[in-house]
Parts: structure tokens; C-alpha cells; sequence
């Protein structure tokens, strides 16, 4: 029997006993793991990954790729060779054992890539969602104020950035001297847009009604 499985963004076909070279895992020597993104078994293709098959591999060392010869070639001179400084990191494994059903309950560690958010911090983040989730409520009647979109050429984005600013009453704009006004023009990237369109006055009448 044989599989194909992916991990690390490649695809790789496998039989029992065969030893890979993969992109680094989040695993120790020894360890067994578990791929469970198939795209092939026994002939059976996947749509995209088959459903419950899985590939089981030992974890046999942590090691380095070959450093990368680099050729560059430039026109009417000499190529150059240069050795690159990097050497991937990579998982050596050997394949145990594949599955073409009952992935789910074999409880055997999932096989993820050192780059990859792990179970714990899953776990961690979880709860950290939940209660930002919670609090979001509260959080969005924290800027309760005057209706900032009944100015001229105010919308939903220059509101937000009024807001940012501290201003969120008619009477906080009603209040501005010429200079606040203009050094608030000059801060949002207004153009004269305060002045021209009379914010303050209308701010005042605004701020009698609200």
C-alpha cells in the first residue's frame, strides 16, 4: 500500500519503511507522528485529502540540509560561485505505518511543522478569545457621544479618526478657536474642509439639539 501525504507545502509518496527528509516537524527523536493531510491511498484520491486515512512515521533525528551553491552568471564576465550561508532544518523520519481509515482514534501525535502554532498555545490563545469576545461588547459603547457623521463630508472613517483624535461631541467641536480648528484640519488631511464647510457653526446648532 502506498499514500501520498502533504506537509510543509510538499508532496511526498510513501510506503511502509521508507525514510523521508521533510520540512523541520515540532517533534523529538523517537517520537511517532501522525500526518493526516492524504491526498492519495491505496488508489483512492482525495477531495481534496481522503477522509480518516493517515500516515504514521518515527521521528529518527533533527537535522540540516546541504548548504546551496549559488551560480550567477553576468554577461561578458566570469560566473561566480558562491556557497550560501543557510542550510534548511529538516525532520528525518521513517514511515510505520499507513492508515486508510480511522485517523481520529489512533491518539497518536499530530505531525506539525516547528513553524506552526502548537496545541498549547492553541489552548492558551482559546480562552484569550473568548474573554476579548466577551469584553467586545462593552467595549464598542465605550464611544458614546454625539453623531459626528451629521457634519458635511464626514463618514464612517473620518469618525473613527475623530474619535482617535478625543472629539466625540458637537460641543468639543463648537468650542474650537480658528487655530484649533486649522491644526485639527492640518491633522486629519483635511484641506480646509473645517472651515469651508462651517463645522463650528454647525457643530453649536448640533450641540443645542443633541
Amino acid at each position: 500500500m502506498f499514500a501520498v501525504l502533504k506537509t510543509g507545502g510538499k508532496q511526498y509518496k510513501v510506503q511502509s519503511g521508507d525514510v523521508l527528509r521533510v520540512e523541520k516537524l515540532a517533534a523529538e527523536a523517537g517520537e511517532t507522528v501522525q500526518f493526516n493531510e492524504i491526498l492519495m491511498v491505496d488508489g483512492q484520491v482525495g477531495t481534496p485529502t481522503v477522509e480518516g486515512a493517515a500516515v504514521q512515521a518515527t521521528v529518527i533525528d533533527q537535522i540540516k540540509g546541504d548548504k546551496v551553491i549559488h551560480f550567477v552568471k553576468r554577461r561578458r564576465k566570469h560566473s561566480s560561485q558562491r556557497t550560501k550561508g543557510h542550510r534548511q532544518q529538516l525532520t528525518l523520519l521513517r514511515v510505520t505505518e499507513i492508515l486508510a481509515s480511522g485517523a481520529a482514534a489512533t491518539g497518536v501525535k499530530a505531525a506539525i511543522g516547528s513553524g506552526s502554532v502548537s496545541g498549547a498555545a492553541v489552548a492558551v490563545a482559546e480562552p484569550k478569545a473568548a474573554e476579548a469576545k466577551a469584553e467586545a461588547p462593552a467595549e464598542a459603547a465605550a464611544p458614546a457621544g454625539d453623531d459626528l457623521k451629521k457634519l458635511p463630508g464626514v463618514g464612517p472613517a473620518m469618525e473613527k479618526k475623530l474619535h482617535e483624535a478625543g472629539i466625540t461631541r458637537f460641543a468639543q467641536i463648537a468650542a474650537w478657536t480658528n487655530e484649533q480648528a486649522a491644526a485639527m484640519d492640518s491633522r486629519l488631511g483635511l484641506k480646509g474642509k473645517i472651515v469651508n464647510d462651517g463645522w463650528v457653526a454647525l457643530a453649536k446648532d448640533l450641540a443645542k439639539k443633541a
